[in-house]
């Protein structure tokens, strides 16, 4: 595990991938930047049929339904929820060779006692190393996951970490906008790709 600063490049690389943006638990509202990414960048949404009590195997289901929609290799983004999507669909999946990267931002520790009764079927959290590069963005001040464990996850996953501050969840009530720095790191992990 690495821990960088961030380094923002010129040029993009993700206009030969597919860029399939991955929301947390209650989807991700207009503010949010995966929100401002789909729009700017024309970023595809993986949309699932239930945001308020999400079942892992549902949710892995669409997303193999999605990747499979398209030739084209994707890079995964995902927020809070989403990254422990992108963690037990790998586990799984005999599709991983389509995935060229993943940018795992926030992911939430779902094992904690104070967790929603929402998330209950997503423990254990899976484990086990992705087989695709993958970096992991962490807020030191995260409320639904304490930096330690979020290192944990980014170490057993065999993600680079990194760490942006003090920003909470980092969704829309962290007031990144675009946040082009998260962009700038999605370029960075497909540059060494």
């Amino acid at each position: 595990m690495t821990t960088r600063q961030p380094a923002p490049l010129s040029a993009s690389p993700t206009s030969a991938l597919r860029v399939l943006l991955l929301p947390g638990w209650l989807d991700s509202d207009t503010a949010h930047w995966q929100t401002r990414w789909e729009q700017r960048h024309g970023d595809q949404r993986v949309t699932q049929d239930d945001w308020l009590w999400p079942k892992r195997g549902d949710w892995m289901s669409r997303l193999e339904e999605v990747l499979l929609q398209d030739d084209r290799p994707a890079v995964l983004v995902a927020h809070s929820l989403g990254c422990q999507l992108v963690a037990a669909w790998a586990a799984h999946s005999q599709h991983t060779p389509r995935v060229a990267a993943a940018l795992l931002v926030a992911p939430p520790d779902v094992e904690r006692d104070d967790m929603p009764p929402q998330l209950a079927p997503w423990r254990p959290i899976v484990r086990q190393r992705l087989p695709f590069p993958s970096t992991v963005v962490v807020s030191r001040d995260d409320p639904y996951c304490a930096p330690e464990r979020a290192a944990e996850m980014a170490a057993q996953w065999g993600c680079e970490w990194v760490s942006v501050g003090d920003r909470g969840h980092l969704n829309g009530e962290s007031g990144l906008g675009d946040w082009p720095q998260g962009r700038a790191l999605l370029d960075a992990l497909l540059a060494r790709t």
